[in-house]
């Protein structure tokens, strides 16, 4: 048998209160712009990457020959932010853009050689950061995490 949450404190005309530091999207979106932060300041130091940016070369390491829309849609990162990175990235020679098959307007865009060099090493960057933050967490929590994390994804369609 499960417990169940504790009623929502109330105000003193009896209203509900919202307990901020509780609330599970506040936590969620504590975590991951301190996450994300540290993340940037070491790609950024290391490789000269915004967030945006090393994640579309993860994006495009796992998944080549995606266009820009495709990169946003597989992220969900916003498309005119995925534009601007991937222009950069392609000024940088970090990505190269194709047009795809006999349709002139689509392209697709791949890492280049200089693109996957950076992407073999901030894979195993990345890989690392994920082992320490996941620490604190038995193997069986951090199976579990996974798992509700992949629950909670699929109602957005992640």
């Amino acid at each position: 048998m499960t417990a169940s949450p504790p009623p929502p404190a109330t105000d003193d005309d009896g209203a509900p209160m919202l307990d901020l530091e509780r609330f599970v999207p506040y936590q969620l979106s504590l975590l991951s712009n301190v996450v994300s932060q540290e993340i940037a300041e070491a790609y950024g130091d290391r490789f000269g990457l915004a967030i945006t940016e090393w994640r579309i070369l993860a994006v495009l390491g796992r998944f080549p020959g995606l266009s820009a829309v495709g990169v946003a849609e597989r992220s969900a990162m916003d498309k005119v932010a995925v534009s601007r990175a991937v222009a950069r990235l392609l000024e940088r020679g970090l990505l190269h853009r194709e047009t795809h098959g006999d349709d002139r307007r689509r392209s697709v865009l791949e890492l280049s050689e200089a693109g996957r060099k950076v992407y073999s090493e901030v894979a195993p960057l990345a890989l690392s950061y994920e082992r320490e933050l996941l620490a604190p967490l038995s193997e069986d929590e951090r199976l579990q995490f996974s798992r509700m994390l992949d629950r909670l994804g699929e109602r957005y369609g992640l």
